[in-house]
C-alpha cells in the first residue's frame, strides 16, 4: 500500500468531506448521539470544504493523507483562534480513518501541519487514544477547557507544546 501526505487541493473537498464525517462517527460516537450525526452530512462537509480551500488565508495549511490515491485523513492548521492566543500556530482538526492507524500516517500529518514549532490545539476531553498520540508529540494540557451547546455539550480541553 503506498502512503502518502501531501498539500490539498480544492479538487479535494468532496473526499475529504467524506472522510471528516466518517471519522467524526468513530472518534465521537461514544460521546454524542446519533442524532448529532444524523443531522450531519459528507455533502454538507464537502460544501464546507470546498468553500475552507477556495479560500485559504496566509498561514493556514490543509494536508491530505492517501492510501493508494485514495483520501484517507486530513489536517489544518493556521494562526490560533483564541483570544488571547496562547500560542502562535493552532492545529485545527487532524482525523484519520480509524482502518489506517498505526501506519504512521498521523504522525506525518502532524509534522506536515505544524513541523516542531510551538502550538496549541482544542480536543475532546474523553479521547484516550488523542491523548496519547499528542503527548507523545510534546503537547500537555494547559488547564483550559470548554463545552459546545451545538455539540451536546462536549468537553474539550486546549494542549500546547
Amino acid at each position: 500500500m503506498e502512503l502518502t501526505v501531501r498539500s490539498a487541493t480544492a479538487d479535494d473537498a468532496r473526499a475529504i468531506g467524506a472522510v471528516h464525517m466518517q471519522c467524526w462517527r468513530e472518534a465521537y460516537s461514544h460521546l454524542l448521539s446519533v442524532g448529532f450525526f444524523d443531522r450531519r452530512t459528507p455533502e454538507q462537509a464537502a460544501e464546507r470544504w470546498t468553500h475552507a480551500l477556495a479560500t485559504l488565508p496566509d498561514g493556514q495549511s490543509v494536508h491530505v493523507a492517501t492510501a493508494d490515491g485514495r483520501i484517507v485523513g486530513f489536517s489544518s492548521s493556521g494562526k490560533s483562534r483564541d483570544e488571547p492566543p496562547v500560542r502562535e500556530l493552532e492545529l485545527w482538526s487532524l482525523y484519520l480513518l480509524a482502518e489506517h492507524h498505526g501506519f504512521g500516517l498521523g504522525q506525518r500529518l502532524l509534522d506536515a501541519a505544524l513541523g516542531d514549532a510551538p502550538a496549541s490545539l482544542w480536543m475532546a476531553k474523553r479521547n484516550p487514544r488523542a491523548h496519547a498520540f499528542y503527548r507523545r508529540n510534546g503537547f500537555v494540557p494547559d488547564g483550559l477547557e470548554r463545552s459546545y451547546e451545538s455539540w451536546e455539550n462536549l468537553e474539550e480541553i486546549r494542549l500546547v507544546r
